[in-house]
């Protein structure tokens, strides 16, 4: 390796033609440096002049949502087809259900009851509001239904309710005429058979067909959640397409930061989704371009660097041999990178198949892939897809080195996204003291689709019950004496995770709290949001509330698209959490 010298003049004249001429007094020496350094060996006095590029690339055609299953059948049976171009691999992974069945969303109702009226006066038939306002009206909450909404809710509803139309109830029925007798029926129902005129009706008509559109694309969604695992609290998922080595699966087992890249993939050499194709190879000649960074020395004499990154300032002591190396490769070798582009559509799998260049003497070389090269250990592994170690043996490693050597992914994805306020939110902890897991449900979804903070409904609750329990005409309560408690109180938003031995490991059973009343145990508190997935056996693995904890929330993603095509839905992000905490439960307590 040729030492770290760069020579440059320096004059103490304060005469600026003195230091123009850059004088040399001893050429000879640098001459000696010349031939000392191998410079006249002419090793690398070529440089690329041209460059011809063969390139096998072909989209991923197929997704499959959850982890792969170790049936190879089943995985196909289950698997479905994927265009790139419709839609961001985050949005179909992380989409589900937004209007469920069984759960009130006032706030969509109202909102979609209004975008009718815009629809209707857009087509000229704004006068039949008042029909549907009778037909679909937004009611009010009942008496016994008030006791389960929280004080934001109910402020909502008693602006809109009985003014605004129920969107979401109009919808279901709509969609039930079309897919029976048709939007057309309608009109003999009352009080849609108000609309007399015939000349209306059509346009009535078209005004339903697009609002039922609007409702439909609105929110990009699915009915369920196949690629979450309650049990991890992540995203599992794997997407495939043909390539020149055949059908390549691509596994993300462990996706909860909310962004793909290339790295986030592993290549699963035993699964297979279906995909099939042809890949044709297309040919690209290119004239290189060198490389250029900052700092980087000028080829040419007379011209002026920039000043802002001077890699000939650094100080490195001789044991810093990392900053060493940098100045070294930036001084020496900066001028030996050139770039090749290459145009891939988004979600293609690429594969390169030769590299031919050209250089200055007419010389052609074949540039090797530098696996092939430096052998399958090759320290070089930027944009490499690895094997799953999970499912790779010693007896098929050969196999899928072979699919992953060489194989260049850019995954469909987003780039900048915007993110709405957490809908949910749920911390997992430790409690030494305890001796116990929580899961603590910070946020939830309330029924007007905003966020609901559970702390502040508790202490709301406990201050009507202090409120109720309260008796100022009667007489004052005999002081208390010293009284014995089976255990201290702990407020119903956190959720108890219990270990249970299951096998060989050790699982957190999500559990409960009993609910305490009048006549004692009167049942138990639940959990209010989608993340701890109530109604279902909830099982975590125990490396998954770690020391540190974990934050898991759910909200709003909107991120526009390739084409142009604006995408909304709501996706989970898993973080650290905050550290350990203290639920204050304690038993056998006298006070």
């Amino acid at each position: 390796m040729p030492s770290m010298v760069r020579l440059e003049p320096w004059t103490d004249c304060p005469d600026m033609q003195d230091g123009l001429q850059a004088r040399i007094h001893d050429p000879l020496w640098l001459l000696a440096r010349q031939w000392q350094t191998g410079e006249f060996k002419g090793d690398d006095a070529g440089s690329p002049a041209a460059a011809q590029l063969v390139v096998k690339s072909a989209p991923i055609s197929r997704f499959y949502p959850g982890p792969l299953p170790a049936d190879p059948a089943q995985a196909r049976a289950r698997a479905k087809g994927y265009s790139p171009r419709g839609v961001p691999l985050e949005a179909l992974v992380e989409r589900e259900a937004i209007r469920r069945l069984g759960q009130n969303n006032f706030r969509l109702a109202a909102e979609a009851g209004l975008h009718l009226l815009r629809v209707l006066d857009a087509q000229g038939v704004g006068i039949y509001r008042s029909v549907y306002q009778k037909a679909h009206p937004l009611k009010a909450p009942a008496e016994n239904e008030r006791q389960a909404l929280d004080g934001a809710t109910l402020r909502f509803l008693a602006v809109v309710a009985g003014r605004a139309i129920d969107g979401a109830g109009l919808y279901t029925r709509l969609a039930q005429l079309r897919h029976g007798a048709g939007l057309a029926s309608l009109f003999n129902e009352p009080p849609f058979n108000e609309i007399q005129n015939q000349q209306d009706r059509p346009r009535v008509l078209q005004a339903m067909s697009v609002w039922l559109s609007w409702y439909e694309t609105l929110f990009s969604q699915s009915d369920d959640t196949p690629a979450w695992v309650p049990e991890r609290f992540e995203y599992s998922f794997a997407v495939s397409g043909q390539t020149s080595a055949g059908e390549t699966v691509l596994n993300a087992p462990e996706y909860l930061e909310g962004h793909l890249d290339w790295f986030s993939f592993v290549v699963d050499p035993h699964a297979t989704l279906g995909a099939a194709g042809e890949v044709p190879p297309a040919t690209s000649s290119f004239l290189p371009m060198p490389v250029s960074f900052r700092g980087m020395p000028s080829p040419r004499w007379w011209e002026f660097e920039d000043a802002k990154v001077n890699f000939s300032r650094v100080e490195a002591d001789p044991q810093d041999l990392a900053r060493l190396l940098l100045v070294n490769f930036s001084l020496v070798y900066g001028n030996d990178w050139f770039v090749v582009p290459v145009e891939v559509e988004a979600g293609s799998l690429c594969r390169i198949a030769s590299l031919i260049v050209t250089n200055t003497f007419g010389e052609r070389l074949l540039i090797a892939h530098s696996s092939e090269v430096d052998g399958p250990k090759s320290p070089w592994r930027m944009f490499a897809l690895s094997p799953d170690p999970r499912s790779v043996s010693g007896t098929a490693a050969p196999e899928a080195a072979a699919k992953s050597q060489g194989l260049f992914f850019l995954p469909p994805v987003l780039g900048v996204s915007l993110q709405g306020a957490a809908l949910e939110e749920v911390l997992l902890l430790r409690d030494e003291m305890a001796n116990l897991a929580w899961a603590v449900e910070r946020v939830v979804e309330s029924p007007a689709h905003r966020p609901l903070d559970r702390l502040e409904a508790f202490q709301e609750s406990r201050r009507q019950q202090r409120a109720a329990a309260a008796n100022p005409d009667g007489p004052a309560a005999p002081a208390a004496g010293l009284t014995y408690r089976l255990g201290t109180s702990v407020p119903d938003y956190w959720i108890p995770l219990l270990p249970v031995q299951q096998g060989s490991a050790i699982r957190l059973k999500r559990g409960s709290l009993p609910r305490t009343g009048p006549g004692g145990v009167e049942g138990t508190f639940e959990p209010q949001g989608l993340i701890l997935d109530p109604g279902h056996e909830l099982l975590l693995h125990d490396e998954e509330v770690p020391r540190e904890g974990a934050r898991v929330t759910r909200s709003f993603q909107y991120a526009r698209w390739l084409d142009g095509s604006t995408h909304l839905w709501i996706g989970r992000r898993k973080e650290p959490g905050r550290g350990e905490g203290s639920s204050g439960l304690r038993f056998d307590i006298a006070g």
